[in-house]
């Protein structure tokens, strides 16, 4: 038994089985350079020992071998190793071995001789596959994601550690990211692992207040203030005494209410609106927004003293599509929660599905995923849910662009967008509601 041995690498251990050394070093020589940890072993009681030892991802294991063949190998990992994949890979190829070994438990067949691309593409599927079977296993629950969270990706690492920084200190915090994304899951989880937990997590929706009534909704008013308040009135910032103030959307604001928002944040006071006199808040902020602050500085649209005080601590949350395997985790839980909700059993995905569904761009990102599974198990009663029951607009779109590496993300996005208008013929709201975004995020995106 012999070890080779790469610089450590995160991803997968393969294991190569063959009594022939030249065939070891063969495969070890095309497939080690991808970064691979990779072991050897001469024979099968070598490799069976080797597995007692240490978990491997994968098994490549030739099928003619003296003592105990290849065959004997690939019953002994599906019947012990349930997580390990496996590759038969022989000189003496036939199609009652090749459904044999498959029958057995063997994820795919490969016959010598083979080139180094038809090596490295079976070595990446199997490892592909495997990895999203993996994934879909994992109960949500066992993953240790702040205040319920879903997320395994280094991007999304990055974001728990910063969630709990931020959760040690009283600075403001600005979040950043694109509609969709789960800003206000973050300012949750900051204030829940905050001192300030045991108070009021508020969140305002400041584009979806209208100007006229920000004020009076943030700051509260006295009654006779203004028509129509027949009644003294506290704010959004007094209800969130001791606790957190959410401000999303904060880019919607207009200067006038950025200076009072500015004063706020400087002064630790808020007036209300038919008041003179002020009164003290000890509210902890934390903005989010979906624009970047700067580029509305530099237009004039957004004050640089109050991006400043805003922007204390920043956390950038990643788009869905830069998430990588993150999608299957989230398609899992979301299909969970969503079937409990419908009293039916969770579907499984199709590889088909799986593979268009991690492709896809994901414009409304994680809520455009959310919506996604509601009607997929709303409309669908099959155990498995196959690439036919994914929306036209989806597969067409990356039917039309089989490698798509020649276009911006920018560039994809408009088309599924077009794509998504046409199919329900102009209905911007249903269109949305498909996209899994407002309609105001939607009219942007359409100017844009």
């Amino acid at each position: 038994m012999s070890a080779k041995e790469p610089p450590h690498h995160d991803l997968e251990t393969i294991l190569v089985v063959d009594d022939s050394l030249d065939a070891l070093e063969l495969v070890r020589r095309h497939v080690q350079p991808l970064g691979y940890t990779l072991h050897t072993a001469q024979s099968v009681l070598d490799a069976v020992a080797f597995l007692r030892q240490q978990s491997v991802d994968l098994v490549i294991t030739d099928l003619r071998m003296p003592e105990v063949d290849g065959m004997e190998m690939i019953r002994h990992v599906r019947e012990n190793y349930r997580d390990t994949a496996v590759v038969m890979i022989t000189g003496y190829p036939s199609i009652p071995s090749a459904v044999q070994s498959v029958r057995l438990g063997a994820d795919e067949y490969l016959a010598k001789p083979f080139t180094r691309k038809e090596l490295l593409d079976v070595v990446t599927d199997v490892l592909t596959r495997r990895r999203e079977r993996s994934l879909l296993s994992v109960e949500p629950a066992t993953i240790p994601t702040p205040e319920g969270m879903i997320g395994q990706s280094s991007a999304m690492q990055r974001v728990f550690e910063a969630i709990a920084k931020a959760a040690a200190v009283k600075a403001t915090v600005l979040i950043s990211g694109e509609s969709g994304t789960g800003k206000e899951l973050v300012a949750r989880a900051i204030h829940y692992q905050s001192p300030r937990a045991s108070r009021a997590f508020v969140p305002v929706n400041c584009g979806g207040i209208p100007e006229t009534l920000l004020e009076s909704e943030l700051f509260g008013h006295v009654k006779g203030a203004f028509t129509g308040a027949t009644e003294t009135r506290a704010g959004f910032f007094q209800t969130a005494e001791g606790g957190t103030l959410f401000l999303d959307e904060v880019s919607e604001t207009s200067l006038m209410m950025q200076v009072k928002l500015l004063r706020a944040l400087q002064q630790r006071e808020v007036c209300m609106v038919g008041q003179a006199r002020t009164q003290k808040v000890d509210v902890r902020i934390v903005a989010g927004t979906n624009k970047p602050l700067t580029m509305l500085i530099q237009n004039g649209r957004f004050r640089e003293d109050l991006y400043y005080r805003l922007n204390v601590i920043n956390i950038e949350l990643p788009p869905l599509r830069e998430r990588g395997d993150d999608i299957l985790l989230l398609l899992r839980h979301v299909s969970a929660k969503v079937a409990e909700d419908m009293g039916r059993s969770v579907p499984e995905y199709s590889e088909r599905a799986l593979g268009l569904l991690r492709a896809y761009a994901w414009p409304g990102n994680v809520r455009e995923l959310e919506n996604l599974v509601q009607r997929l198990l709303a409309m669908t009663d099959a155990d498995v849910i196959d690439a036919p029951d994914l929306p036209d607009t989806m597969r067409h779109e990356l039917a039309s662009q089989p490698c798509g590496v020649d276009q911006s993300l920018a560039h994809v996005e408009a088309q599924h967008i077009r794509r998504v208008l046409e199919s329900v013929k102009g209905n911007k709201t249903q269109a949305a509601r498909i996209l899994g975004i407002d309609r105001k995020t939607l009219r942007e995106k359409l100017k844009d």
